[in-house]
C-alpha cells in the first residue's frame, strides 16, 4: 500500500465557527498538508478561489475543499453551486467535502444533488476526516454534466441493470471526455457528458505507485488524534459560553415577547453548533441534547413562555454534563438526565 504525502496539497477550509475552524486547521496541519487556507463563509471562500486562480495555471491552486453546510451570509450549498457551475470557478471538478452537524437525509440529498463529493457529519473524529480525504484521493468518481447537473456520479454502487430499463438515456448515449480543460453545459436537455480526467490528486500524493489505495503515515494519524484530545480541554469553556448566550436569549425573549422569533432563530443556530461539536470533544450527551434543542426550536416552533422553559431545561442538562465531566453516554447518570429532560419537556408541552 502506498504511503501518501500531502506536502504538495493545498486545502481550503470554510467554517464560520472560529473555534471549530481553528481545531480543523490544526488537524489538517497534523496531516502535513502543504498549505491550509481558511475562510469564514462561502463569500470569503469564493474570493480566495478567485485570487488563487490568478497565481496558478491549474485548479486555482486549491486541491480540496472542506466547507461547513450552515453558514451566513453564503452557506456551503451556495459555495458548492458556485464551484460546480460558475464560469469563474477555477476548477469545477475539485473534490468538495461538506461538513455539517445537521447531516439529515434532506441536507445530504440537497448537497448530493448540487454535486458534493463527500459528506462529513459532525461530530467528527480524526479517523473520519482522514477517511474522507483518502476517499477523495483514491476513489474519484467520474463527473457528469447535463443542463441541470454538474458533479460526481451520484450512484455509489454499481448495480446490475434492471430487467426492463425505462431510462431514456443509456450508457451508449453518454459522451465520455478524458480531459477537464474546458467544461460547458450541453446544449440539449438529453445530452450527458461524462468526464474521466486523470487522477492528479493520487499522482500528487504518491508520485507513482501501483495504482492501488494508499494511506498516511500512522504516526501522523496518532499525532492528529492527540491534538484533537488536547482541544477538548478548550471545549468546556466554549460550550459554557454558548449555553450562557442561550440563557441570555431566554431572558430577552421573556422581556420582549414581540421579538421572540428572532430569539428562537438565534437559539436554534447555537443549538446547531452544540449538536455538532459535543461528540467530537468527548461529550456525546451534549450532541444528543443539542440535537433535541435544535429540533424543538426550528421553523414554526412554539414561542410561548413554556417553550422558553423547555429551552432552559435543555441548557440545564448540558451544564450538568459539562460540570460533572460526563463522557460517553453517561451510563446511569446519563439515562437519568435524559429522563429528567423528557419529563420537563412533557410538563411544559401542555398548551394552556
Amino acid at each position: 500500500m502506498a504511503v501518501y504525502s500531502l506536502e504538495r496539497f493545498s486545502i481550503l477550509l470554510v467554517e464560520d465557527n472560529s473555534f471549530v475552524r481553528n481545531i480543523l486547521e490544526d488537524l489538517l496541519r497534523q496531516f502535513r498538508f502543504g498549505q491550509v487556507l481558511s475562510a469564514s463563509d462561502g463569500a470569503e471562500a469564493i474570493d480566495a478561489l478567485k485570487s488563487r486562480s490568478k497565481i496558478s495555471a491549474t485548479g486555482g491552486g486549491v486541491d480540496l475543499i472542506i466547507a461547513d453546510y450552515k453558514m451566513t451570509p453564503v452557506n456551503g450549498l451556495l459555495l458548492l453551486r458556485w464551484v460546480r457551475n460558475s464560469k469563474e470557478s477555477p476548477n469545477r471538478f475539485i473534490p468538495f467535502i461538506m461538513l455539517s452537524g445537521a447531516a439529515d437525509r434532506e441536507n445530504v440529498w440537497a448537497a448530493r444533488d448540487i454535486g458534493v463529493s463527500e459528506f462529513l457529519a459532525k461530530p467528527f473524529s480524526t479517523v473520519e476526516v482522514y477517511k474522507k480525504i483518502l476517499e477523495a484521493i483514491d476513489y474519484p468518481r467520474p463527473f457528469f454534466v447535463t443542463q441541470d447537473y454538474c458533479g460526481p456520479d451520484r450512484r455509489r454502487k454499481k448495480l446490475p441493470p434492471p430487467k426492463e430499463d425505462l431510462r431514456k438515456t443509456t450508457e451508449d448515449d453518454v459522451v465520455t471526455v478524458y480531459s477537464a480543460d474546458k467544461v460547458v453545459k450541453p446544449k440539449k436537455p438529453t445530452d450527458v457528458w461524462c468526464f474521466r480526467p486523470p487522477n492528479n490528486l493520487r499522482a500528487k500524493a504518491d508520485g507513482g505507485g501501483d495504482g492501488g489505495p494508499g494511506e498516511l503515515p500512522m504516526e501522523l494519524l496518532e499525532e492528529a488524534e492527540a491534538q484533537l484530545k488536547r482541544a477538548s480541554l478548550d471545549f468546556t469553556e466554549w460550550c459554557l459560553q454558548y449555553l450562557s448566550q442561550i440563557q441570555d436569549l431566554c431572558t430577552e425573549a421573556l422581556l420582549h415577547p414581540g421579538r421572540r422569533t428572532l430569539h428562537f432563530e438565534k437559539i436554534n443556530l447555537l443549538a446547531h453548533e452544540l449538536r455538532g461539536q459535543g461528540g467530537t470533544f468527548g461529550h456525546p450527551l451534549v450532541s444528543v441534547v443539542g440535537k433535541m434543542l435544535y429540533e424543538c426550536t426550528g421553523d414554526r416552533c412554539r414561542e410561548d413562555d413554556n417553550a422558553i422553559e423547555i429551552v432552559k431545561s435543555h441548557v440545564d442538562i448540558m451544564r450538568v454534563v459539562i460540570r460533572e465531566k460526563i463522557s460517553g453516554d453517561g451510563g446511569r447518570m446519563g439515562r437519568e438526565l435524559l429522563e429528567s429532560l423528557r419529563q420537563a419537556v412533557e410538563k411544559y408541552s401542555v398548551v394552556d
